[in-house]
């Protein structure tokens, strides 16, 4: 198998930002196209408690995932620049449409490594991308 299409999944935690330099690195050794992905979650734009309207919490989502985009294309050192997707919805179902959509060979996605009771209660979107990927997933866990 040939991996010329390396899908990067963005979120603001480090270990993303960890797993984005590892994609990003494996795309420069392959001669490889990246994409980028940052999904924006819907559900943040419905914050009662906030006093902000919707429509101005999903502005301001989309706002962070826009900047969050372009700090880390900027580390990039590709050739070219990476292709940028904004989705919104739930992550692991757009990470998934979007490889099947840009037709990545691969995709690199950062894990807490959180197990047992936490990783029931919080869900895992590294483990349902591999469950429903098109291509091989690059799970990158945090540093010890």
């Amino acid at each position: 198998m040939s991996f010329q299409r390396i899908l990067i999944t963005v979120d603001d935690s480090p270990v993303a930002a960890y797993a984005a330099g590892v994609g990003f690195e494996l795309a420069r050794s392959l001669a490889a196209n990246a994409a980028v992905v940052h999904v924006v979650d819907r559900s943040d734009a419905f914050a009662p408690e906030s006093g902000l309207p919707a429509a101005e919490l999903m502005a301001h989502a989309e706002a962070d995932g826009r900047r969050l985009l372009d700090e880390t294309c900027a580390r990039a050192r590709l050739p070219s620049p990476p292709m940028e997707f904004m989705p919104v919805g739930k992550a692991s179902t757009e990470i998934v449409k979007v490889a099947r959509e840009w037709a990545a060979d691969m995709i690199v996605i950062g894990s807490h490594g959180r197990g047992g009771v936490t990783r029931l209660l919080v869900g895992s979107v590294a483990e349902a991308v591999v469950r429903h990927a098109p291509c091989p997933v690059l799970v990158v866990r945090p540093v010890a």
